[in-house]
């Protein structure tokens, strides 16, 4: 992580935006912001953020949709910012690839400890190409290899997969845990450095999207099993 991170942020309310601005400046984070979708876009071309908090609800371009180009054309850490009682809009931001959610109205030492946590997952600097034999630090997981010191999913023809921060914690937590099933508490801590509570559907939402890019039939999964009543599991396949 770079000593003066720069963050965007994204949200529709002037003074949301003046008190996170402020905030995170006096943290020693660069900052630039955007009012909505359209200017969010612009800001990432020429601010080049390492991290957007995005408010999902703003008029126009919402941020779910925001969050989806983010994903797509940036390697921009993501930050949701949703109302309360927004289960839904927390889901699908989670389906678009963001790191991470806060509800509105937020603490901010939270919201800077969660920041800090995306861009320190982010910041991992990637290894030399690791050689093509077979060693404890690539992982074959389902049509996938991880490569746990670069941080990087190779597809089967050496393509890489794209992965959000906690997908490759959640790949690389079941990789040091080969054929034992893990509670979803556990992989919040491992992957995530948080507790589990009810009704928390971000492991969840992560692992079916993880079956979509390594299992083979992501409808009857065989790498990343679910064990009843446990949690999850990784199944080592034979190379």
């Amino acid at each position: 992580m770079s000593e003066n991170p720069r963050v965007l942020i994204v949200d529709d309310e002037a003074g949301i935006r003046e008190m996170l601005v402020e905030y995170f400046q006096m943290q020693g984070f660069r900052t630039a912001q955007a009012v909505d979708g359209a200017s969010a876009r612009a800001q990432v071309a020429s601010f080049r953020p390492d991290l957007v908090l995005l408010d999902l609800n703003m008029p126009g371009e919402n941020g779910l949709s925001v969050a989806r180009w983010l994903r797509e054309t940036t390697t921009a850490g993501i930050i949701m910012l949703t109302a309360a009682h927004g289960t839904v809009d927390r889901v699908v931001g989670l389906e678009m690839g963001a790191d991470d959610y806060v509800a509105k109205p937020c603490d901010l030492r939270e919201l800077l400890a969660r920041a800090r946590s995306v861009l320190r997952r982010r910041s991992t600097p990637p290894s030399p190409a690791v050689p093509a034999v077979p060693d404890a630090r690539r992982v074959r997981m389902g049509r996938c290899t991880l490569e746990l010191d670069a941080r990087r999913l190779l597809d089967a023809d050496g393509a890489e997969v794209v992965l959000t921060t906690m997908e490759f914690d959640l790949l690389a937590a079941f990789a040091q845990n080969p054929n034992r099933p893990l509670e979803r508490d556990r992989l919040l801590e491992l992957a995530h450095h948080k507790r589990w509570e009810p009704f928390d559907r971000s492991i969840d939402i992560r692992i079916a999207r993880l079956r979509r890019k390594i299992e083979r039939d992501p409808a009857k999964p065989e790498t990343l099993r679910t064990v009843r009543g446990a949690g999850y599991m990784f199944v080592p396949g034979k190379e």
